[in-house]
C-alpha cells in the first residue's frame, strides 16, 4: 500500500521545504529508500510542495495583507521584485527540464549538492548570529538585491542545492538580515512552486488520473507539517545561524556517499 510512504514522503516535505537542506534532495532519497516508484512518483514530488507554500499564505496571511494594502506603486513595486527574483530559475528551469528531471534519480547528485551547499553555508554565513531590533521590512529590498537573490535561486535547479538555501544565502550575500532573507524567500516560494507544480501536472496529465486521494493527502501533511517548521525557524533565525544546517548537510551528504549503492540506485 502507498499510504505510508505517502505519509512519510509528506512529513520529509513539511519539514524540510523552509529549512536550508534541500526539500527535493530529501524526497529524492526517501522515495528512493522507501521504494516509492508509481508512474506519477515526479510529478507527486513536486506538487506536494504545493501542501507546504499553502503553509506561507495561511501564516504569514496578516503580513500579506498588509503588504497589499500599501500604495499601489509599493505594491507594484514588490510584485517586479518578486518576479525579478523568480524569472531566473524560471526560465531555466523550463528550458533544462528534461535535464533537471534526469537529475532527480540521482542520490549521488544529491548527496554531493548537500555537500557542496554546507560548504557554501559555511563560507556565507559567518556574521554575528544575534539580529538587531529593528523592523523587517520586505519594501526594503531592491530590485537588485532581488534579481541577485533570483540568480542564487538557479543554483537549486541542482536537485539537492536547496531552493531555500540557496535563496536564503543569496539574500546575505547581498545584505540582508537573516529574517528578511528568509521571508523573501518564503514569498519566492509561492510563484515559484506554483508554477513548477502547474507544469508538471500539464506534463503528466495522462498519468493522474485516480492520484487525486493520494495528492491530496500528501499536500495536506506537508501543509500541517510545514506551519509548524515555518513559525519555528522565524524565531530560529533572530538569534542563530544557519551553520548548524551546513554541518548537517555536509555530513548527510557524505553518509549518502557511503551508504551501500543497491540501497539508493536501481
Amino acid at each position: 500500500m502507498l499510504w505510508l510512504p505517502i505519509l512519510i514522503l509528506a512529513l520529509v516535505e513539511g519539514l524540510t521545504e523552509f529549512l536550508p537542506i534541500s526539500s527535493t534532495g530529501h524526497l529524492v532519497v526517501a522515495a528512493r529508500l522507501l521504494s516509492f516508484n508509481p508512474i506519477w512518483r515526479e510529478p507527486f514530488l513536486v506538487v506536494i510542495q504545493l501542501g507546504a507554500i499553502l503553509a506561507v499564505l495561511v501564516d504569514r496571511r496578516r503580513e500579506i495583507w498588509s503588504l497589499l494594502s500599501h500604495s499601489r506603486a509599493q505594491t507594484v513595486d514588490l510584485v517586479i521584485k518578486l518576479a525579478l527574483g523568480f524569472l531566473p530559475s524560471a526560465i531555466l528551469g523550463f528550458l533544462f527540464h528534461d535535464a533537471i528531471s534526469a537529475l532527480l534519480e540521482s542520490p549521488v547528485g544529491v548527496s554531493l549538492a548537500w555537500i557542496v551547499g554546507g560548504v557554501a553555508i559555511l563560507f556565507l554565513d559567518r556574521g554575528d548570529p544575534k539580529v538587531s531590533d529593528r523592523t523587517v521590512r520586505l519594501l526594503d529590498i531592491t530590485r537588485r538585491q532581488a534579481l541577485l537573490v533570483g540568480c542564487a535561486q538557479i543554483l537549486a535547479l541542482w536537485p539537492g542545492m536547496s531552493r531555500s538555501g540557496s535563496t536564503i544565502i543569496g539574500g546575505l550575500a547581498v545584505k540582508l538580515d537573516r529574517p528578511t532573507a528568509t521571508l523573501f524567500s518564503f514569498y519566492l516560494a509561492i510563484p515559484t512552486m506554483f508554477a513548477a507544480s502547474g507544469y508538471e501536472l500539464l506534463k503528466f496529465r495522462d498519468q493522474l488520473s485516480g492520484t487525486g486521494p493520494s495528492f491530496l493527502l500528501g499536500m495536506t501533511v506537508a501543509f500541517f507539517v510545514a506551519w509548524a517548521t515555518i513559525r519555528w525557524l522565524l524565531r530560529f533565525v533572530a538569534g542563530h545561524t544557519f551553520r548548524g544546517f551546513a554541518i548537517y548537510r555536509i555530513v548527510a551528504g557524505i553518509a549518502l556517499l557511503l551508504l551501500p549503492k543497491d540501497l539508493v540506485i536501481e
